[in-house]
């Protein structure tokens, strides 16, 4: 089970933090804006400086090439970033995709096609998860993954997110600012104050 360990994690202005997501566990994030939970997941990335220890699966970030750990760690900021002109330039082989994946986030396999510029800002995002779960990563860092998403995506999301955690025993750590949405797909929560503290909510435990 690949559990992720992080331990004494400092970076910029912010740290020491040490916990543990365990393999198929999801954990909320949650706080302030300014709280620095975007930065967090960029340095267990190991996307920014950083001081402290990784470990994935009994594979620790600093003997590993930084590539390699990123294969591992599946980060979706809060905004993708788009580099091609269509939408399939962005997968390495987009036939192969699964098409009951793509219905699943609302499209079709013409959406190849498309030029990026096309897409709507919930259909970005949504593409973005897509082309973060083809990768197989083996941990998630959600960086409020349905923010830019209607009701009924946010509902089909959340269960794609949650499944490949349970199917793949993937850690994941999951940033929002609905504690509703918190409540339903995370077993457990953090919340990061701007002191540089992680505290426990009482009664956390969501049964997950």
């Amino acid at each position: 089970m690949p559990d992720l360990e992080v331990t004494e994690l400092c970076f910029q202005d912010r740290g020491p933090y040490s916990f543990q997501v365990k393999g198929g566990e999801c954990m909320g994030l949650e706080g302030a804006s300014g709280a620095g939970k975007s930065r967090l997941l960029r340095a267990v990335a190991d996307l920014d400086p950083r001081t402290g220890h990784l470990v994935l699966g009994g594979v620790d970030a600093d003997t590993v090439s930084a590539p390699q750990w990123r294969r591992m760690i599946g980060l979706l900021p809060a905004e993708s970033g788009w580099w091609l002109d269509l939408v399939g330039d962005h997968f390495h082989d987009f036939a192969t995709l699964d098409p009951e994946m793509l219905a699943d986030l609302g499209f079709e396999p013409s959406v190849q096609d498309w030029q990026v510029s096309r897409l709507s800002t919930g259909e970005r995002q949504r593409m973005a998860i897509l082309r973060l779960l083809v990768n197989r990563p083996s941990c998630l860092l959600l960086d409020e993954p349905t923010a830019s998403l209607d009701p009924r995506a946010v509902e089909k999301v959340e269960e794609l997110l949650c499944a490949y955690g349970d199917e793949n025993q993937a850690p994941i750590i999951w940033i929002s600012h609905d504690s509703e949405q918190l409540n339903r797909v995370s077993r457990r929560r953090l919340r990061m104050e701007k002191g540089g503290h992680l505290l426990v909510p009482e009664g956390d435990d969501n049964g997950r």
